[in-house]
C-alpha cells in the first residue's frame, strides 16, 4: 500500500483528559481487558456456583467454584471440574444420573454420595432416564441397553444395523469459474464426469437419533439421507516440519437438501412403522425433504411432541405423535416465505427451540413469530386454543419454566431493542413482573430451589461479571467476580450513544455512535459492519467485538466519528427486519449503510467525501458490495475475512437466505460481490486468514484473480498464514488493524 504518512500509535498527548490508546495494547483483547467469566452454573444442591475463564495468552481454561455460604472462590483442577454435578433447569432426574469416564454414576443429593457402575470399555452415550427412575437406557453403537440401578445389570433392549451409503449430486460450481476466469478457460480443464451408482444410506445419529419413551416400550429412529458432500481442503503453509499439509473442511453450498424419515418401533408388538407426515398443512408433496428434531415425550401418556421443519426451512410443524397408534395430530403450523427463524425458534438444522409440555399430555408451550416478533404461546391439545402469553414490539430471548409449572422466567428486550432484562410471568394472573432491568444485559441461571439467581451482567463500557441475588429481593445483588485488568478498569471509556435513524424505506435503523468533542472532530467518519448477519451490536451491553470497541475509542481520540449500524438482518428487531435480505444480501442491508452515511452528513456535519467502511465476515462482504455496487459512496473500505461468492459458503446458513444455487441462481448472482468486481473505483484493503475454515482463503484468492484480470488498481491484500476465521495471535490482530488505521488516515483525513 502506497502511504505517505508515518503513523505512530504511542501517544504523546492527551485527548480530552485521557491518555491515547496504543494499538498493540488493545489488540491483545482479553489480555488487555481481562479474562471474563463464562457460563455460570449451579451445583445440584444450590450451594456452589461454577464458572470458567479462558487465559488470554494460552487460551486454556481456568475453572472456578464459589461457595455461597463461605463466600469464598477457589480454583478447581480439571479433574475436579469434570467431577462436578450441576443443575440443569427442567432436566429433572437427569441432573443426578450421568455417564462419566465410561461409568454410570448416581448422586444422592442429600448425602452427596456418588455411586458408580462399571459398564463397557466401548463408548456409550445417549442417556435416557425412565419414568421409574430405577432404570436407564443408553446407546452403544446401534444398540440400546436398559440398565437396572438396583442390581447393576444391563440387558440389550434392541439392536439396529446401518445400510450402505447413498451418494447424490455435487455443488455444480465449475460454470462460474469458466465464466469468470480466462486462465481457467485456457487451461481447458473440462473433463467428462461419470455418474456413480447410488445406494440407500440409513444413518442413526450417535447423539440421540435413537430415542426411547419413558416406559421403554417405543423407540423412535431417524433415517437420514444426505446429498453427496465434496469436502474442501484448507492448506497449512506454516508447519513444524516446513511441509504443506491439507486439512479437510466443510463442503460448499449444495443443490440438494438432506432429508429425514421417522420410524416408530413398538418393542411389545415387534412392529416397525414409518410415520406419515404427508397430510401436514402445505406439505404439497409426499417427497418433500424434512428435518425432524428430537422428540419430547410426555411422562403420563404415550405421546411425543415433534418439531418438524421443511428442509428449505419455510415451514415448521409442531405435531403430537400418539405412540400406540403411530398417528400424528398437527398442533401448530408456521410458514415464512423467507425462512423460519427468530429467538426460541431456531433454524431447521439446529436444536429445537422453545418447546415443551406445560401441563403433561394436556398443554404445550412454544415460540412463534406470528405477530412479527418472537413471543411465547401455549396450546391446549384438546381444544386447540392458542394463547399468546407475551406480546408487543419486542422479542423473548430465553424461556425457563418453573418447577411447579405456574410461572415462566423470561429474558426479553422489552424496554429497549438493545437491552436484555429478566422477568417473571405468572401464568395464573397472566402478569409479567420485572426482576432485573438495569440498562445492560442479563444472562440468568435459576437455582435448584428457585429462590436465587446467578447471572452475568454487563453494560457497554463494563464487561461481563457474575452476580447473585435472591429472587425475593433481586435488587440486593452481590458481585462474585472482578475480572478486568487495572489499566482497563481505570481508563475513562466513552459510552457510545445508542440511537436510531430512518432508513430510506422509512424503517428505524438502530446504531451505536462514537462522537468526538467538537474541538477534536476531523470531519471524517467510519462505518463499522458487524459480522454474522443475524447479530446485534447497537446495544447497551458489552460488545462481542471488544477489540473493535477499543479501536473505535482510539479513532475517537483521532477525531473520527464512528457509527456501528445494526443493518437489516440484525438480531433483536423482529421478523421483517430479520428477513429483509431474503434473496438479496447486499441489497437492503447495504442500503442501510448508504442511509447511515447520509444521516452522519446531514446531522453530524461529516464530509460526504470522507466516510469509510469496514467489517469482518458478513461485515467484509458488505464492505465489498458497498465498494463494488456503490462506487463513490465510500471513500475507502477494509474487508476482513469476507465472503466473496455465496455459492462457496456453507449450505445451512446460505440456503436459508438464498435458496439453493440450482433453484435460485439469480439470488446468488445479485448477492455475491465477485459478480460486481468491475465496479471497484475506490481504495480497497482485503485481509484474510489463510487457514480460515469458515470463510475460506479460496474466497479471496478467486476475487484476487478476478481483480487482476479486470485490471483494477488501488486495492491491496494482506494475508495471515496461521490465522483462522477468528484470529488468535496478537501480532496478527495488530498488523491487521494497523493497516486498517493507515487506510483511514490516508484516504479519510
Amino acid at each position: 500500500m502506497k502511504f505517505t504518512l508515518f503513523i505512530s500509535f504511542v501517544c504523546c498527548l492527551a485527548v480530552y483528559g485521557r491518555a491515547q490508546l496504543q494499538l498493540d495494547q488493545i489488540m491483545k483483547g482479553p489480555g488487555f481487558v481481562g479474562a471474563l467469566p463464562e457460563a455460570p452454573e449451579w451445583s445440584v444442591d444450590g450451594k456452589l456456583i461454577y464458572y470458567w475463564k479462558k487465559h488470554p495468552d494460552s487460551l486454556q481454561k481456568t475453572y472456578y467454584c464459589h461457595d455461597l455460604s463461605q463466600k469464598q472462590t477457589k480454583v478447581l483442577s480439571k479433574n475436579a471440574w469434570q467431577d462436578r454435578w450441576v443443575w440443569t433447569p427442567g432436566a429433572g432426574q437427569l441432573n443426578y444420573i450421568r455417564l462419566h469416564d465410561e461409568k454410570l454414576q448416581c448422586l444422592d443429593v442429600q448425602t452427596q454420595q456418588v455411586k458408580s457402575y462399571a459398564l463397557f470399555t466401548n463408548s456409550i452415550w445417549n442417556l435416557q432416564v425412565q419414568n421409574n427412575i430405577q432404570t436407564v437406557v443408553f446407546q452403544q453403537g446401534q444398540r440400546l441397553f436398559v440398565f437396572d440401578l438396583q442390581n447393576g445389570l444391563a440387558k440389550n433392549l434392541v439392536s439396529y444395523q446401518k445400510a450402505a451409503s447413498e451418494k447424490r449430486s455435487s455443488d455444480g460450481l465449475s460454470q462460474t469459474e469458466l465464466e469468470f476466469f480466462e486462465s481457467v478457460r485456457k487451461q481447458e480443464l473440462q473433463s467428462t464426469k461419470l455418474d456413480l451408482p447410488s445406494v440407500k444410506f440409513i444413518s442413526f445419529d450417535q447423539q440421540g437419533a435413537l430415542q426411547v419413551d419413558p416406559t421403554a416400550r417405543f423407540v423412535l429412529l431417524k433415517e437420514e439421507q444426505q446429498p453427496e458432500e465434496t469436502a474442501t481442503e484448507v492448506p497449512h503453509f506454516i508447519s513444524a516440519d516446513a511441509h504443506v499439509y491439507n486439512e479437510k473442511a466443510r463442503s460448499k453450498v449444495m443443490n440438494e437438501e438432506p432429508t429425514q424419515h421417522l420410524y416408530l418401533h413398538d418393542l411389545v408388538a415387534d412392529s416397525l412403522v414409518q410415520i406419515d407426515f404427508s397430510g401436514l398443512t402445505q406439505m404439497n408433496t409426499e417427497n418433500r425433504a424434512l428435518i425432524i428434531h428430537p422428540a419430547i415425550f410426555a411422562k403420563t401418556k404415550p405421546l411425543a411432541l415433534l418439531d418438524i421443519r421443511s428442509a428449505d426451512n419455510k415451514d415448521r410443524w409442531i405435531v403430537c405423535l400418539e405412540l400406540e397408534t403411530s398417528q400424528i395430530k398437527e398442533l401448530e403450523h408456521q410458514h415464512d416465505s423467507a425462512w423460519i427463524g427468530g429467538p426460541g425458534i431456531s433454524s431447521w438444522n439446529f436444536e429445537t427451540g422453545t418447546l415443551g409440555w406445560l401441563r403433561d399430555a394436556q398443554t404445550i408451550y412454544f415460540q412463534s413469530e406470528a405477530s412479527g416478533y418472537a413471543h411465547l404461546y401455549t396450546l391446549d391439545l384438546q381444544t386447540k386454543t392458542k394463547i399468546a402469553l407475551t406480546s408487543g414490539n419486542y422479542e423473548v430471548h430465553q424461556v425457563l419454566l418453573s418447577k411447579d409449572s405456574n410461572s415462566f422466567y423470561l429474558n426479553t428486550n422489552m424496554y429497549h431493542p438493545g437491552a436484555r432484562s429478566f422477568h417473571k410471568l405468572d401464568l395464573k394472573k397472566l402478569e409479567i413482573k420485572s426482576l432485573l432491568s438495569e440498562q445492560g444485559a442479563y444472562e440468568v441461571q435459576l437455582s435448584p430451589d428457585e429462590k436465587q439467581l446467578a447471572y452475568r451482567f454487563s453494560t457497554s463500557t463494563n464487561p461481563w461479571e457474575i452476580y447473585t441475588c435472591s429472587l425475593k429481593n433481586p435488587k440486593d445483588q452481590v458481585q462474585l467476580t472482578t475480572s478486568t485488568t487495572e489499566i482497563f478498569s481505570t481508563y475513562p471509556w466513552q459510552k457510545p450513544e445508542v440511537l436510531s435513524f430512518k432508513g430510506s424505506d422509512g424503517v428505524s435503523v438502530y446504531a451505536r455512535l462514537y462522537s468526538p468533542k467538537a474541538e477534536f472532530k476531523n470531519g471524517a467518519a467510519v462505518l463499522f459492519v458487524h459480522g454474522a448477519g443475524y447479530l446485534q451490536n447497537a446495544h447497551h451491553y458489552w460488545s462481542y467485538y471488544q477489540r473493535e470497541f477499543m479501536f473505535h475509542q482510539m479513532l475517537l481520540d483521532k477525531g473520527y466519528t464512528v457509527l456501528d449500524v445494526d443493518y437489516r438482518a440484525s438480531e433483536g428487531y423482529g421478523r421483517n427486519y430479520r428477513t429483509a435480505i431474503y434473496r438479496h444480501m447486499g441489497g437492503r442491508d447495504l442500503q442501510d449503510f448508504v442511509d447511515a452515511k447520509q444521516f452522519l452528513v446531514s446531522q453530524y456535519g461529516i464530509d460526504s467525501n470522507r466516510v469509510g467502511i469496514y467489517g469482518g465476515s458478513y461485515g467484509g462482504f458488505i464492505t465489498l458490495m458497498g465498494l463494488f455496487t456503490e462506487p463513490g459512496t465510500f471513500a475507502c473500505g477494509a474487508a476482513l475475512r469476507s465472503v466473496t461468492d455465496w455459492a462457496h459458503y456453507n449450505h445451512e446458513y446460505t440456503t436459508n437466505i438464498l435458496n439453493t444455487p440450482a433453484a435460485d441462481p439469480e439470488a446468488y448472482r445479485q448477492s455475491s460481490p465477485i459478480y460486481f468486481a468491475d465496479g471497484l473505483a475506490d481504495p480497497l484493503l482485503i485481509l484474510h486468514g489463510m487457514i480460515d475454515d469458515n470463510v475460506q482463503f479460496q474466497d479471496v484468492v478467486r476475487l484476487n484473480q478476478r481483480l487482476i484480470e479486470l485490471g483494477k488498481k488501488d486495492w491491496w491484500m494482506a494475508l495471515y498464514p496461521v490465522e483462522r476465521h477468528g484470529f488468535e495471535y496478537t501480532s496478527s490482530w495488530t498488523d491487521e488493524y494497523r493497516r486498517i488505521f493507515e487506510l483511514f488516515e490516508t484516504y479519510l483525513k
